[in-house]
């Protein structure tokens, strides 16, 4: 299992709308091949600060299978544009394997 990570930085006054488009893009994200679990956090202490987490079952599902699927393209459609700046996304592995 991989896990995807990005700290999402929504321009300020779009956290309404942008909870609004995930709640429509993650129909997207969990149909994908490889795909197991997600979940956003709303950060406590900053507003419009959020984390993406993404269980993955391999790096190549989200690298290939999602990123480069034409469904990615609706995905950014509806997100991307909230982001600034644009996240960086991160891959983990359990060491306690």
């Amino acid at each position: 299992m991989i896990l995807e990570q990005a700290v999402l930085n929504i321009k300020p006054g779009e956290s309404i709308a942008f909870e609004q488009a995930f709640k429509k893009a993650q129909k997207i994200i969990s149909s994908r091949q490889g795909y197991i679990r997600h979940d956003v956090l709303k950060c406590i202490e900053e507003d419009d600060k959020y984390l993406l987490i993404v269980e993955w079952e391999t790096i190549e599902d989200h690298e290939i299978g999602f990123r480069k699927s034409k469904e990615y393209q609706e995905w950014k459609k509806l997100l991307h544009h909230f982001y600034d700046p644009f996240p960086l996304v991160q891959h983990y592995e359990s060491v306690l394997k």
